[in-house]
């Protein structure tokens, strides 16, 4: 019962393995107005806020740099800035952009410079949100899933069967330690690890050993 609620809590992320702190980017023109959206994945408020600023002092000469962002695996989270334009027309819909993405632990900044002719409040909201979608285009993503780790101690025997079972899974260990016996550990999505160790058990006749070390949430990259 667990691990159908654990899978049920599955969230999506920005998606940049080995590139913390890669920034995606998107551009409009709007009426000679220029638009241009960043987008980062952070972990906490204080990142968001953070990469808020580094924006602002990027674009220093720029009239309005609005921002948004959501932290939480649920969203629990969120703030956004109109930063000198129109009351709700910059960071709200900015946010709601966000929301909409289910994306979690992201944070938006987007930069206008003024082309000289007044947008309107409508104008400006669709700017804001389409230079938003603009970036979001360019961002690889993935869906944070429950999963056990799981450690197998088996035999010289047993070690055939559990690989060829993983492939036929889709698994792949983790880690391998061969000494007098055979130790792995492999990722198994929580809804699948009951399952799991009962076959593993079988196919070994009972030889195997199996524990699980911990439970996490785990990026599966979205294509």
């Amino acid at each position: 019962m667990e691990s159908n609620t654990k899978a049920q809590e599955s969230y999506r992320v920005l998606y940049t393995p080995g590139s913390e702190g890669q920034t995606f980017t998107g551009e409009i023109i709007e009426k000679k107005s220029r638009f241009i959206a960043n987008v980062r994945k952070v972990e906490s408020e204080e990142e968001a806020v953070a990469f808020i600023e580094e924006m602002k002092k990027h674009y220093y000469d720029a009239r309005h740099n609005c921002s948004a962002f959501v932290i939480g695996t649920r969203g629990e989270l969120t703030r956004c800035s109109d930063d000198g334009e129109p009351s709700g027309t910059a960071g709200r819909p900015m946010l709601e952009v966000l929301l909409g993405s289910e994306i979690r632990g992201i944070a938006a900044v987007v930069t206008r410079y003024f082309g000289g002719t007044l947008l309107g409040t409508g104008g400006l909201m669709r700017a804001y949100t389409q230079a938003l979608q603009e970036a979001l285009k360019h961002c690889p993503t993935a869906m944070m899933k429950y999963g056990k780790r799981i450690q197998i101690d088996t035999d010289y025997n047993g070690i055939g069967k559990i690989l060829y079972f993983m492939g036929q899974q889709g698994l792949t260990q983790e880690s391998s330690e061969y000494t007098d016996k055979v130790r792995i550990v492999v990722l198994v999505p929580g809804e699948e690890a009951d399952h799991f160790c009962k076959e593993v058990t079988e196919l070994t006749a009972g030889r195997s050993k199996l524990e699980v070390l911990e439970e996490v949430f785990y990026p599966v990259p979205e294509k």
